[in-house]
């Protein structure tokens, strides 16, 4: 039996389209503005909320927060997915973009950790739970909602809005915090300018509803409302309906586990790279992204109306096997453009630490060991290094060895400072990059270039995992491996990849996280994504 149509409950006019696919993707916008906006001010909120002596601990704890939200978001899906399935997709997703922007303007309020001690990073950790529960509801809610209102043959371009819209969430928050920068002085800035960002989400707030408000329910949903065909428990039923658990294992891992890693290499990756172990300067890096985002939210327009005519599958397929072939050598040629000098200076003056006890703890706030400060320097500083067995403690730059009896063991700022001066007596460049404009040029390429890796892997997806399900439960069976994916292989990726760049001392080594989940994708999907033209999903259909 065919699954309802839209047509059963009227077909919206192309007017209430425009009006469902506006107001959708500005929502969602704003709801990834208020989520991303934590990672975008990445450095200020582990020196307000999660002060340490060792800066590469301070930068993972802010990231274990970010993860801590995605780690809530298949609960979010799963809440939410029982009240979209079951009361209607408006008002669930009213309420979830509503409890984002209230738990992102609090973060703006938290006194810092200097003030009320522990009671800051706990009360972080609660706002970004309650952030991730309501993105978990808000990305299943919009993209159901335009997919029920557009014909099938636009299915896919319609739906792509959704996709890039969650880009422009990244973009507006890295353009909200550029203002900032720009408007308050930069002491003012890294003192409290920094809250206004946060604080902005309350008006973006009323701007999305006011826009959600206008609209009707799906007309997907209010025709099963009308016959009785809604589901009395969605959660339940997405893992007994016939065929389900394989659509979800394969969403899960075909789709969702890859698309999330390298959407957040292609983002936050690259922006934490240019800023930290690239040293280029921060306005640059924004202003940077600022350009390039437009352009990379329209690679997910094309991508997905292509799909309305090859299909789903092709686009996620090539694009899993382009990022395969390509991320490494993408992101070495960033670093080369990035700060050539940093890169000239570690392949003709390598760093090499020798010496006893040399184990590294990156969630250690003190080293135990003289080795273990020197990595611990190395990694803050950006500086690829290299270990090797010894009875005493050295350190060498290619052939000049560095002489450590009058580093200051006990004080980490004024060790780093010596070891930098130190190494830039062997040609290694530590002042802030501001590249010309061939430079900004090369930057900008390789940030498209990123950006369409993530469009070929993400463009079409909104319109596969609305056809793959049915709709009387279609909310929670797309959200939870969506969410899944996005909220613990997706959203742990900054902490486990910057884990791996700290224990190897390799700046490029953490890429190797988001190959592995692609991998995984690419076998997956091609065993288990639909081929073929798009088409609804049928109840009759179980595999």
């Amino acid at each position: 039996m065919a699954e309802v149509s839209a047509a059963m409950a009227g077909e919206p006019s192309a007017k209430e389209v425009r009006l469902v696919i506006a107001a959708s993707s500005a929502g969602t916008v704003f709801e990834w503005y208020d989520f991303f906006i934590y990672g975008t001010l990445a450095s200020l909120v582990g020196k307000a909320f999660f002060p340490s002596d060792n800066e590469t601990l301070q930068m993972l704890l802010v990231w274990a927060g970010f993860a801590v939200g995605f780690g809530f978001r298949p609960l979010g899906a799963i809440l939410f997915g029982f009240l979209g399935d079951r009361l209607g997709r408006k008002y669930t997703f009213l309420v979830t973009v509503t409890l984002m922007g209230i738990a992102t303007a609090g973060v703006g309020l938290i006194p810092t950790a200097e003030m009320i001690g522990l009671a800051a990073p706990l009360i972080v950790l609660l706002f970004r739970i309650l952030q991730g529960l309501a993105l978990g509801g808000e990305y299943g809610g919009a993209t159901i909602y335009v997919a029920e209102h557009c014909p099938p043959e636009k299915r896919g371009y319609y739906t792509s809005f959704i996709q890039a819209a969650v880009v422009g969430g990244f973009v507006l928050s890295v353009g909200v915090v550029l203002a900032c920068r720009l408007l308050i002085p930069a002491d003012a800035f890294a003192e409290w300018g920094w809250r206004v960002p946060f604080l902005v989400s309350l008006l973006l707030l009323a701007i999305s509803l006011w826009m959600r408000l206008k609209l009707n329910e799906s007309p997907v949903f209010r025709a099963m409302k009308a016959a009785n065909r809604t589901s009395s428990n969605p959660f339940k039923e997405s893992f007994t309906f016939p065929g389900n658990k394989k659509r979800i294992f394969v969403a899960l891992f075909g789709v969702t586990g890859s698309l999330t890693t390298i959407f957040y290499a292609a983002y936050f990756s690259s922006l934490s790279f240019l800023k930290g172990p690239m040293r280029v300067d921060s306005t640059t890096v924004e202003a940077l992204i600022l350009i390039a985002g437009p352009i990379i939210m329209g690679f997910y327009l094309v991508v997905g109306k292509w799909s309305d005519k090859v299909g789903r599958k092709k686009p996620i397929i090539w694009g899993n096997a382009l990022i395969l072939l390509t991320i490494f050598p993408a992101f070495w040629a960033l670093g080369h453009v990035a700060n050539p000098g940093l890169v000239e200076s570690a392949r003709s003056a390598p760093v090499v630490v020798s010496g006893p006890d040399c184990d590294y703890d990156p969630f250690a706030n003190v080293q135990k060991t003289q080795c273990g400060k020197l990595i611990s320097d190395l990694t803050a500083a950006g500086v690829p290094y290299q270990l090797s067995a010894s009875s005493a403690l050295e350190l060498r730059a290619g052939d000049m060895p560095i002489a450590l009896d009058g580093f200051d063991w006990d004080d980490g700022n004024a060790r780093k400072a010596q070891l930098e001066q130190a190494l830039s007596g062997a040609g290694y460049d530590f002042s802030v990059q501001h590249p010309g404009l061939l430079r900004n040029i090369g930057i900008i390429a390789a940030l498209l270039f990123f950006g369409f890796l993530s469009a070929m892997n993400y463009g079409s997806v909104a319109a596969l995992l609305a056809e793959m399900f049915p709709a009387r439960i279609r909310y929670s069976s797309m959200s939870i491996p969506y969410h899944i994916g996005a909220g613990y292989f997706g959203g742990f990726l900054p902490v486990i990849a910057g884990y791996i760049v700290a224990k190897t001392g390799d700046a490029y080594a953490g890429l190797w996280y988001t190959w592995g989940f692609v991998f995984i994708a690419l076998i997956v999907g091609i065993w288990g994504i639909p081929s073929g033209p798009p088409r609804d999903f049928e109840e009759d259909q179980t595999a």
